[in-house]
Formats: C-alpha cells, structure tokens, sequence
C-alpha cells in the first residue's frame, strides 16, 4: 500500500478535536479545499480511537455517518473519494448510496446490512422514515454530516432536512438513555453529532443556528462552533468581449454569437466545464459547439437533470478520468463534485447570484493551493454590466444570506404522513422533538392540532372527502394503514413542484430522458425536438411516455423547462444599480470600457439612470406609443 505525506489544514484539525469532544459545528471553508474530510476523517478518528480492537475488523458495526448530500451527481464522487481513505487504512468499512438512482437490490442489501457510511438526499433520507423498524437502522449513528448548507438552507428541502434531524436525534438519544438504564451506567450519554458544511454564504450564523437547533435543544447544549478555514482561495474572473459591441444584441438569452471564442480557450484547457443557466439553452450550446468545432465530436459532453441516468454516470466517469475536452452542463455539476482535470469553468450568461457564481468558479482548481479560473461570457450586451458586478462583490465579500422558513405546515403534513407509514407515532412525542426546530420552534398548540386534523380527517374544510382521511389513530398512535394511499405517499415525497414529467423513449426500445408534459403536448407526429444532444422526431405518447426515434433533420425544437426561470439576487441587483450609476461617469472597468458606446448612445436618446432614479420610457413603434 502507497502512503501519500499530505499535512492536515489547521480547520481541519480543529474540526477532528471538536468531533472528538462530541461538540456539533459547522464548517465553513472555499470550494476544494478539503471540506469534505473535515467532517468525514473526524468522524473515522473518533471510532478508531473509541474502538481500537475492531475498527479493521469486517464486523457489523451498523450505520456511523448519514451524509446528506443536495445532489445525486455528488454521492458518487463523495463515495470515491471515501472508498479510498478506507483502503488506504486497511478499514472494513463501507459506503452506501441512496437516491432517487439506487435500484431496489442494493436497498433492500442495505436494509439487511447496513454499510456504516450512508450517502443520502433529503427525500431518500424521508423515505427510510418511512420503513417500518426505521430506529433499529439509527441506533448505532454517531453524526449527520449535512454537505452544501448553504445550498439547503433557505428552502423546502432544507426544512426536510431539519426534520429528519430532529427524528434521528430524538431516536438515537431514547436508545442511549435505555441503554444506560440497563447498563446502570453512570456515565454520561453519547451525543449524537450534526455537522454542517457550507462554502459561500452571508448569513454564517443564522446557517448553524438553524442546522443545530434540534442538538443543541435536544441535549440543553448551547457548545456548537464555527470552524472558519483562513484560506485565501483565488479566483480569476476574465470576461469575454465582444468584437463590436453596437453589434451584439441589446437583450436575449442565448449568446451563441460568441460561440466561436469558446473554442481557443477549451483547446488550450485540458478539461472545460460549460455552465448554461436552463437545460433547454445547454441542448442548444452542445448543438452549437458541435457546429463551429467539429474536432470536438467525441470529447464534448451534456449533462442535465433531465438526461437519463447511464448516460449522465458515464459523462461523470469521463470527466475523473479526464477523457473529455469540455462538459456543456447546468446547475447539475455547480455542487462539491471533484473533477480534478477541470482547468477551467465558463459561464454563459449571469448566474444571477454572487454565491453560485462563486460556486462555479470553484469547480476549476478543486484543489488546496490552486487558482480558479473562470470566463464570463456575456448573452447580451447589458450583461457586461453584470460581470462587472459580480467582481466588486466577490472583492468586497458581498455574498448572499439565505433566509430560513419558518412554519411550513406543507412540508410538517407530508413529514407526519411519513412517520404514519412507517412505525406510526405518538403526537405528544413528536410535537416535542418538532419544536426542536428551527422551522417550527413558534408553532402553537392550536395549529399543531389543525395539522393533526388535517391528516386524519382532512380538516375542517376536506373532511366530506374519503380520500383526506388518510391517517387512522389506534391506542394513541397515529399511522396510515391503507397500502394504497401508503404507496402513494411514498411515490409523492419531495418538496420541489413542477410540471408533470414524461418519459421519452425510442420506438425500438431505449431510454433517452424526461421533458415536461407541456412541452410535448404541443407538438404534432413527425415534430423534431432536441434531447441529451440528439435529434428525435416525435411519433406519439403511448402509457404516459412519448415514442421517438432518430432523425437526420437540421431544424429542431428547443425544448424548454418551467424550472429555468431565475431571478436576479437582491446583492447582484445592488451592485448592478451601482455599476450603472458609476458607469454615468467613468469606465474605468474593462467590461464598462467596453459598454461605452452604448451608454452614450442610451444617455443621447434617453437617460442612463443613477441608483436613486427609476427610469420608464415610452417607446414609439408602428403600433403606436
């Protein structure tokens, strides 16, 4: 066995003797600069030292660390990456992966014997409350590590999160209590640890306060830290400009003008990651590239959440093993995932956010040490002004805070209806533990009994419907008995909503990807549509899945997702405004300099507005004012 001589950061080592003392945190470091082991070495050092007889042993240790993870092309990668530090200690420890990608062998292999190193999501994570016997698997559980926070927080997802938390503590904590009774220990109780890792974030800690509120209220423990890693981590932002400004479109979404600029700076890369806002304007690039650089068939690849599953795995295996010259992709590969033969990242269009873009940026030189290098690539004249936004607020450190929710009484019914389908549960227990929360730490005693209403017999208002009657209560317990409606529930857990999704499949057989119902509604037999960077022609929908083949034609549609519409951030929309008003009277700036042209020609015809004007025009056209 080779051993590397690699020195721990000091963040690092901070963590590893928190852990060691039991104490819950939250780790804040830049993109590749060994977050990861920060929290999982910790988590091997403390075993090893607790049990010195049996940790190279093949025992069943059961489940250790739950490592909540916001994305599915991160476990594989997180996974590797452990594998490797258990082979390089001689450990006979192994690591699971759950999602919506796991077939059932492999759950049900790990509902038998669970690996002591769980790789999970947020619904997955919700679906095993959902089984019956689910504490048994919780038992043994010394930390939740929770990857990407700042990407959770702030969201529906992120209020799944803090519930299972609040579960996993309240069953770990009930089995050490019995189990010191039987023991008549004196001793004190093992905690159970949650470790937060988040990158860029504004609002470091409100973040830990709500990640930690149910350990930190559970165990009357008010010791959780901050591990903040003093890593200066530089990133190079360039812009690409175009040749004649007053050419370049006023406004759009596209910018495949400039496709040809792409072309010297992926030659010169060993691997390029292309980062496109929609999935709809990826399909489009990758057809553009392939156009202007035909020397690319064969190393240039797509990568979307709506491409099938095979092929996303092999781009993700190209990419390690630096097979490919470019990845035109989406957010799917702006989270944590270590392709180290990344060089460099480029960004089509604003990201509309400081912190994603910082994200991105961050997916070139994923290593300690290295400059992060990334092209901005303008889709519309205006959006220079934006690049030159996104510098000041990365120099100035304006990165964006994520607000919590609080009192989502959606997210609480389809949590109860979880823990109805599994073992059922007592509404005294489980209110308690909700209170743990940082989400619902306010709710009252008249709305949780609105919520339990809710669940059994549909409320006030649905209690004429069988079909809200989906939680029946026996002896004090409430759980869901009906296989039906607890199948249904099964299938529906999540939190993000969108159009309903179809399957597209070839005529001979073949799995291509999935495109929402409302696109392929609109189209007519013999239609041809881009997907996963082929052109299909569309025969019909049989069973909920439209049939396709292969086809030869030039033309084709863009298909387009309701999910690609992104909003400006309210950092990025003050620092634009700044820009603007700076740009009134000097273009000191490189991507302002560039823009000259057209802000005096918007200052001879109209105004270029300061940041305390608002600017409305009337524009005359052949259809009048």
């Amino acid at each position: 066995m080779q051993t590397q001589s690699r020195t721990p950061f000091r963040f690092q080592e901070e963590t590893w003797s928190h852990m060691f003392e039991s104490v819950s945190g939250l780790v804040n470091a830049p993109t590749g600069c060994g977050k990861t082991f920060s929290v999982f070495l910790g988590c091997l050092i403390r075993f090893i030292n607790e049990n010195p007889e049996r940790w190279q042993t093949s025992d069943r240790n059961g489940l250790q660390l739950i490592w909540i993870t916001p994305l599915r092309a991160l476990a594989k990668d997180i996974g590797r990456a452990m594998d490797e530090v258990f082979t390089a200690l001689d450990m006979a420890w192994r690591v699971g992966i759950r999602n919506g990608d796991t077939d059932t062998s492999e759950r049900q292999r790990q509902k038998r014997n669970m690996p002591e190193v769980l790789i999970i999501t947020p619904e997955s994570l919700h679906l095993l409350l959902a089984s019956k016997d689910y504490p048994n698997i919780f038992k043994s559980l010394q930390c939740i590590a929770v990857d990407e926070w700042h990407e959770l927080l702030g969201s529906k997802r992120g209020v799944q999160v803090e519930l299972a938390i609040c579960r996993i503590v309240g069953v770990v904590k009930s089995y050490n209590a019995e189990e010191v009774i039987y023991r008549e220990e004196k001793t004190n109780q093992k905690k159970l640890m949650v470790w937060g890792i988040s990158a860029t974030i504004g609002n470091l800690e409100e973040a830990r306060a709500v990640l930690l509120s149910p350990v930190q209220k559970s165990y009357g423990d008010h010791s959780a830290v901050i591990v903040k890693a003093e890593i200066d981590k530089k990133v190079v932002i360039e812009s690409i400009i175009p040749e004649e400004i007053e050419n370049y479109p006023w406004a759009g979404h596209l910018g495949i003008k400039l496709a040809h600029r792409l072309v010297p700076i992926i030659e010169a890369s060993r691997t390029t990651l292309i980062f496109i806002n929609t999935r709809g304007m990826s399909e489009r690039w990758y057809q553009v590239l392939l156009d202007v650089a035909p020397q690319f068939a064969g190393a240039l690849a797509l990568h979307h959440g709506s491409i099938e599953q095979a092929l996303r795995l092999w781009v993700e295996d190209s990419l390690h093993a630096g097979k490919l010259k470019a990845v035109v992709c989406t957010a799917s590969l702006d989270l944590g995932v270590d392709f180290r033969p990344v060089e460099t990242v480029v960004q089509v269009g604003s990201p509309k956010g400081v912190g994603r873009f910082l994200q991105r940026a961050g997916r070139s030189g994923h290593q300690p040490g290295e400059t992060s290098r990334i092209y901005f690539l303008p889709t519309h004249s205006l959006e220079l002004l934006e690049a030159a936004a996104l510098k000041t607020s990365m120099n100035e450190g304006e990165i964006e805070s994520r607000i919590p929710m609080l009192l989502c009484f959606d997210v609480l019914i389809q949590y109860l209806c979880t823990l109805a389908v599994g073992e059922g549960f007592k509404p005294a227990v489980i209110l308690k533990e909700v209170k743990t929360t940082y989400c619902f730490s306010a709710i009252t005693d008249d709305e949780w009994q609105q919520v339990l209403l809710f669940i059994t017999i549909g409320g006030t208002a649905l209690q004429q419907y069988d079909e809200y009657r989906k939680v029946e209560v026996e002896d004090g317990i409430y759980s869901i008995k009906n296989r039906r409606v607890a199948m249904r529930h099964r299938l529906h857990i999540g939190t993000i909503v969108s159009d309903s999704m179809m399957k597209v499949k070839f005529l001979s057989g073949g799995y291509i990807g999935v495109i929402e119902e409302w696109f392929l509604s609109r189209l007519n037999p013999g239609d041809v549509f881009t997907l996963s960077g082929r052109n299909l022609e569309f025969i019909m929908i049989k069973d909920m899945t439209a049939i396709v083949k292969k086809s030869n034609s030039k033309k084709s549609i863009v298909p387009s997702w309701m999910g690609g519409r992104m909003p400006l951030s309210a950092n990025l929309g003050k620092m634009l405004r700044r820009k603007i008003d700076q740009a009134a009277e000097h273009f000191e700036e490189v991507e302002i300099a560039a823009l000259k042209p057209l802000l005096e020609l918007q200052q001879e015809l109209s105004i270029v507005p300061r940041k305390d004007e608002f600017l409305i025009e009337q524009i005359e056209t052949r259809d009048g004012f």
